[in-house]
C-alpha cells in the first residue's frame, strides 16, 4: 500500500494532474479502496496465498498505464507508458505463471529474475528519459510563456502607441482645422483692414479735391456772371442810334477772354475730378509715363486741403523744389498717388502734433524735392519738421499693422502698402531718416 501511494503520488507529480486532469486526480484518491476490498474478500473466503500483494500491485499498475494512456498527448507520458510496459508485461506472466503451477516458477527461476532486472533497467532509464524530457518541455514552455508574455507587452505597447498617435492625429488635425480657420479669418481682415486703409486715404483725396475744386468752380462762376454783364452791355450799346465800335469790340474782346478763363478753369475742375476717378478705382497695374513733379505737386495740394478740411486752424509752409529736367517713369500713377499721398498726409499729421505741443513761433513745414541722380533713376523726397520717428521704432514702421498713432487714427498699413508699392510693384526703394523731435524724411528712388 505504501509503495502504491508512491506511485500515484510520483504520477500525479510528474502528470501534473491536478492541472490538466482534475477529475482522473480526484479519482486517484480512492486508489486504496481496492486494496481493501481484495483484503477482506480473502478474509472473507479464507483465502491464503502470497500473491495477493502482486495481485495489488498489478492492479495500481494497470490504473497507472490507463492515466498514461489518457494522457498520451503529453510526450513524457508516452515514454512513461513505454517504461511500465515490459515491467506490467513481467508481472502478468509472473503471476499466471505462479497461478498456473509453482513448478513454472522454479523451473525458470533465473528467467523470470533475468526479466525483472531487464524490466527495473528499461523502467529506470525510461524514467530519467521521461524526467529530461519534461524538463526540456518546462524549459521550453517557460521560453514560449515569456515569448507570449513579451508578444502581449509589445501588443499593448503597440496599441498604446496607436491610441496616442491616433490622438495626437486628432488633435493635430483639429489644430490644423483651427490654424487654417484662423488665417482664413486673418486673410478676411487683413483684406479688411487693406481696403478700410484705401477707403481713408480716399477720404483725405476727397476732402482735399472737394476744397481744391472749389477755386475753379469760383473762376468759372465768377467769369460766367462777369460775361454776362459783357453780354448785356454789348447788347444795350447795340441798340445806341451811335455805336461806339471800339466799345464793342472791346467788351468782345473781354467777353472772349472771360470764355477762354472758364474754359481753362473748367478743365482743371474736371481733371481734377478725373484724378479723384483714377485714385479711387481698382488699379489696373498697366504702367504709363509718368511725371512725378506734376503728380507731387497734385497731391501734395489733396493732402494739405484735406487736413485743413478737418482742421481749418491748421497753417503749414509747403516747399517744393522740383527738378525741371526730371525725366518721365514707368509706373502705375494711381498707386504712386496712394504713395505719396500717404507720405504727405502722415508728414502733414507730425507737423500739427508738434504744432499742438510747441510755442507759437513754431511754423510747420513740409518740403517735396525731386531730382534726377547720376545713376538715372528718380528721387523723391519728402521732408517735415515734425515729431520725428523715435530710433527705437524705426526699424518697424513698414512691418503691417505697425503704427506710432493713437488707437483710431491709424490702421498700421499705410507705410506697409506704400513700402510694397514702391520696392515690389515697382522696383525701387523707400527709406526713412528721421531725428526724434526735428523732423522725418522719407525717399523714394525710383528706377527711370
Amino acid at each position: 500500500m505504501v509503495i502504491a501511494a508512491l506511485v500515484v503520488r510520483s504520477l500525479r507529480q510528474f502528470l501534473d494532474l491536478p492541472t490538466r486532469f482534475p477529475r482522473l486526480n480526484a479519482l486517484l484518491n480512492y486508489f486504496w479502496l481496492p486494496g481493501v476490498v481484495l483484503y477482506a474478500f480473502s478474509l472473507l473466503i479464507h483465502w491464503k496465498t502470497d500473491r495477493l500483494d502482486e495481485l495489488y500491485m498489478l492492479f495500481v499498475l494497470a490504473v497507472v498505464v490507463l492515466v498514461l494512456l489518457r494522457s498520451q498527448a503529453y510526450r513524457p507520458a508516452r515514454t512513461l507508458l513505454l517504461a511500465v510496459a515490459p515491467f506490467v508485461l513481467y508481472s502478468v506472466i509472473e503471476l499466471v505463471a505462479a497461478g498456473l503451477s509453482s513448478w513454472l516458477i522454479k523451473e525458470y527461476d533465473d528467467a523470470f529474475d533475468t526479466s525483472k532486472v531487464f524490466a527495473i533497467i528499461w523502467l529506470i532509464t525510461f524514467v530519467f528519459i521521461a524526467r529530461n524530457q519534461k524538463k526540456h518541455l518546462e524549459a521550453e514552455r517557460v521560453v514560449r510563456e515569456a515569448e507570449e508574455k513579451e508578444k502581449r507587452a509589445i501588443a499593448a505597447q503597440n496599441a498604446e502607441l496607436e491610441r496616442l498617435v491616433a490622438e495626437r492625429t486628432s488633435s493635430l488635425t483639429q489644430q490644423t482645422e483651427e490654424l487654417q480657420h484662423a488665417l482664413e479669418e486673418l486673410k478676411t481682415t487683413q483684406a479688411q483692414l487693406i481696403q478700410a486703409e484705401k477707403m481713408a486715404s480716399l477720404g483725405e483725396l476727397t476732402a482735399g479735391i472737394a476744397h481744391e475744386i472749389q477755386n475753379p468752380l469760383n473762376f468759372v462762376t465768377n467769369f460766367s456772371d462777369v460775361s454776362a454783364e459783357l453780354v448785356q452791355e454789348l447788347e444795350e450799346e447795340q441798340q445806341r442810334p451811335e455805336r461806339d465800335h471800339e466799345l464793342e469790340a472791346e467788351l468782345l474782346a473781354d467777353l472772349r477772354q472771360n470764355l477762354q478763363k472758364i474754359t481753362h478753369h473748367g478743365q482743371r475742375a474736371a481733371s481734377i475730378v478725373r484724378g479723384m476717378l483714377e485714385h479711387s478705382r481698382a488699379s489696373t497695374g498697366e504702367r504709363q509715363p509718368t511725371d512725378l513733379n506734376t503728380l507731387a505737386d497734385e497731391y501734395l495740394r489733396l493732402a494739405y486741403h484735406g487736413l485743413r478740411a478737418k482742421d481749418k486752424t491748421f497753417n503749414a509752409t509747403l516747399n517744393t523744389h522740383f527738378d525741371p529736367t526730371l525725366v518721365k517713369v514707368d509706373a502705375v500713377a494711381q498707386d504712386l498717388g496712394r504713395v505719396l499721398l500717404n507720405l504727405f498726409t502722415n508728414a502733414f499729421y507730425a507737423v500739427q502734433k508738434r504744432k499742438e505741443a510747441s510755442p507759437a513761433n513754431f511754423a510747420p513745414t513740409v518740403s517735396v524735392t525731386t531730382r534726377q541722380l547720376p545713376t538715372g533713376d528718380v528721387e523723391v523726397r519728402v521732408r517735415d519738421n515734425g515729431t520725428g520717428i523715435p530710433a527705437s521704432v524705426r526699424q518697424k514702421i513698414f512691418q503691417p499693422f505697425f503704427t506710432t498713432k493713437p488707437t483710431g487714427e491709424g490702421t498700421g498699413l499705410g507705410l506697409s502698402l506704400s513700402y510694397d508699392i514702391v520696392t515690389k510693384a515697382h522696383g525701387g526703394t523707400l527709406e526713412v531718416e528721421s531725428e526724434e523731435g526735428q523732423g522725418t524724411e522719407f525717399i523714394i528712388t525710383l528706377p527711370a
